[in-house]
């Protein structure tokens, strides 16, 4: 497929603009603010719909096939969450509007607030943060600030090995040092090795639960305990919030900070598909920490407090990713309590479905009942096969490759997440495409290595792309030839 500059056709327009009847003074704009010649493609408007109509077939998303990303639950958007914040009341309110103008949608981010204390057990929320891992910094911002009111020197901060990535770099963006607390062999935090690394220097434990494995920490009582005893602040990576709906609260299991990726659990875009959001959610002791403006409600109208003189401050312009809020808040109400409970039940069954399909096809590191998520690995598979190779394979296929290599203390692993939101049916088709895969490892193991075969491009060199990435076209002006 050619790139848009290639298409280009020198004098060709999409467009034929009116004469401009408006005199020209020489002085009237500073030359230095003149627009230069820009070297622009020059197409026609078919030109343009046609190649950006088909580029848009060739990508990938959730509406369009299966996304089984572990770890980051790629579920389906219902589009009554899309036309709810296109309307006009909400798209087209100015950031700077008086309060008295901005009830509806202070009202939103208000009772958004409340439905998620319910949901969380939590204290207090704000909605500012713009993802889950700005999420996790407002967090550790807190954590800091509160032992700073205390005149507390605490330094460190206890990561289990199971970890998201983002939670070292949060903490370590704070000043902390990260202390890793590993896993048992049941995938699950080591309380010895907890104990033996919990001294009065450390600050809090950032916990996953479910974790990365996708399993529920059985005894985060006991490890709440030990931090609490200690003094120290538990705080829950909440991006795999989605398998605990409506069934337990990170509340009530002794947590005291927690973030949440709406863009996750509460099914708004994220990544490619738009910005996310990251509340944080904590408790009474905590509240007067959380980031400033706080949406309250005086004399039965909504306002903006900002005098919080603990605060953080604000960690994000405005009130954080609005759009997204009115998704979030439309998914919520849409589903009711219920509802929002058969999201977390429906969301374990059919992951364990999954999981009871494919172990007997392929090496289960954690042989036991998952929550929203389950890994395997690449150990069983034969002549030399890799977990990349069956990812590639699955293009073929189209579905979406699942996590790979995450975590990282399983070898080969692939993380997959089906979510609540697709069918038997769906499932099914995945688990015999995955159980043809492993059967080409041993009759056809070359196809596995060339894949992906059906895909616009060829397996591409990734480890190239990283660190040489190519961000910008470049041609040769004289000869009008792309060099890229």
């Amino acid at each position: 497929m050619k790139l848009i500059f290639e298409r280009s056709v020198k004098g060709r327009k999409a467009v034929e603009l009116p004469k401009l009847d408006v005199p020209l003074q020489a002085n009237l704009i500073p030359e230095e603010f003149i627009r230069q010649e820009l070297d622009m493609p020059e197409v026609s408007e078919l030109d343009v719909i046609r190649h950006y109509t088909a580029l848009s077939r060739r990508n990938f998303g959730v509406d369009n096939g299966f996304y089984p990303l572990g770890s980051c639950t790629m579920k389906y958007n219902p589009k009554i969450n899309e036309d709810m914040a296109r309307l006009e009341g909400f798209s087209q309110l100015h950031p700077y509007a008086p309060e008295e103008s901005s009830q509806g949608a202070l009202q939103i981010i208000y009772e958004l607030q409340q439905y998620l204390k319910e949901i969380s057990g939590m204290d207090a929320f704000t909605l500012q943060p713009a993802a889950g891992s700005h999420g996790e910094l407002t967090g550790i911002m807190i954590v800091k600030k509160y032992f700073e009111s205390m005149n507390e020197k605490r330094t460190k901060i206890l990561i289990p090995d199971s970890a998201h990535g983002t939670n070292p770099a949060s903490a370590t963006l704070c000043g902390f040092e990260c202390v890793e607390i590993k896993s048992n062999s049941e995938g699950e935090i080591d309380l010895d090795d907890l104990k033996s690394k919990l001294t009065k220097d450390v600050a809090a434990i950032m916990i996953t639960n479910p974790n990365t494995l996708g399993l529920f920490e059985r005894r985060i009582l006991d490890a709440a305990k030990l931090m609490h005893d200690n003094n120290s602040i538990v705080y829950m990576d909440g991006a795999n919030l989605n398998a605990m709906l409506g069934i337990a609260r990170p509340g009530d299991f002794g947590i005291d900070i927690l973030h949440i990726n709406l863009h996750k659990t509460f099914s708004t875009p994220h990544g490619g598909g738009g910005p996310g959001a990251g509340p944080v959610g904590v408790k009474k002791h905590l509240e007067r920490f959380l980031p400033k403006p706080s949406v309250e409600v005086v004399d039965k109208k909504y306002r903006l407090n900002y005098n919080l003189p603990d605060s953080i401050g604000r960690v994000r312009a405005f009130y954080g990713n609005f759009g997204i809020l009115v998704r979030a808040y439309t998914y919520i109400r849409s589903n009711g309590f219920e509802g929002i409970r058969a999201i977390g039940e429906n969301s374990v069954l059919n992951a364990n479905y999954l999981l009871a399909k494919l172990k007997k096809h392929y090496h289960v590191p954690y042989n036991r009942t998952c929550q929203h998520e389950f890994v395997l690995t690449d150990k069983y598979l034969s002549n030399d096969v890799s977990t990349n190779d069956v990812a590639k394979r699955l293009l073929d296929f189209g579905f979406y490759a699942p996590t790979i290599y995450f975590p990282l203390i399983v070898h080969g692993a692939i993380m997959i997440e089906p979510t609540e939101t697709e069918s038997k049916e769906t499932l099914d088709a995945f688990a015999e495409v995955m159980i043809k895969i492993k059967e080409e490892s041993v009759n056809d193991p070359e196809i596995l290595k060339s894949a992906p075969l059906t895909t616009p491009v060829s397996r591409l060199d990734g480890v190239l792309a990283a660190r040489k990435p190519i961000l910008r076209y470049e041609r040769t002006m004289a000869l009008n030839e792309p060099t890229h």
